[in-house]
Parts: C-alpha cells; sequence; structure tokens
C-alpha cells in the first residue's frame, strides 16, 4: 500500500500530496483581502489519475484548514463537490455566490 502524505507550503501557496515521496498532485491556495484560504484550483498529475486522490488531498487539506481555525473559500469545482459530499469538523465555509 502506497503511502500518502499531504503537506501544506506556504511558499509555493498550496498543499501538496505526496504518494511514497513522489508528488502527485496539489491545491491552490491563497489568502484574499479579508483573511480567508482561497482555494481556487486542484491538479492531480496524470501518471495519478484515477485513483481517487483528488479527494484525499482535499480532505486533507480542509481539515488542516480546519484545525488551524482559518476561513475557506472553495473555488475550485472538486473542492465544492466534496464540501457538498463530506463535512468538515470544525471548518468554517464562506461560499462564494457561484459556488453554491
Amino acid at each position: 500500500m502506497a503511502e500518502l502524505t499531504i503537506a501544506r507550503e506556504d511558499d509555493n501557496r498550496r498543499y501538496a500530496l505526496f504518494v511514497d515521496g513522489e508528488i502527485a498532485g496539489f491545491t491552490e491556495i491563497h489568502r484574499d483581502d479579508n483573511g480567508r484560504l482561497v482555494m481556487p484550483h486542484t491538479v492531480i498529475i496524470p501518471s495519478f489519475r484515477g485513483q481517487g486522490l483528488a479527494s484525499k488531498l482535499v480532505e486533507g487539506a480542509l481539515q488542516d484548514v480546519a484545525a488551524r481555525g482559518e476561513t475557506v473559500v472553495p473555488l475550485c469545482p472538486v473542492v465544492v463537490k466534496f464540501l457538498h459530499e463530506h463535512d468538515v469538523d470544525g471548518l468554517t465555509v464562506d461560499w462564494p455566490r457561484k459556488a453554491k
């Protein structure tokens, strides 16, 4: 079984997903003028697609955001879909009009 690691990389403005130490994807993050954490885009490297890794990446990122007490603004369709299908304990979501 592969080892999955999710790391917040503030310098790269993303959460990165590693599979056995190799980058498999990332979800971009940046702060808006109100200090909220905006999540605009998620990418899974083509050779890692079809394994459900986008959901694992987004889940881990959102759990970390919740643990940090930050507010997330979901713009990425993958993040929006995940939030419609799952609860993340302690997560504060500020829905943009177009993502609801």
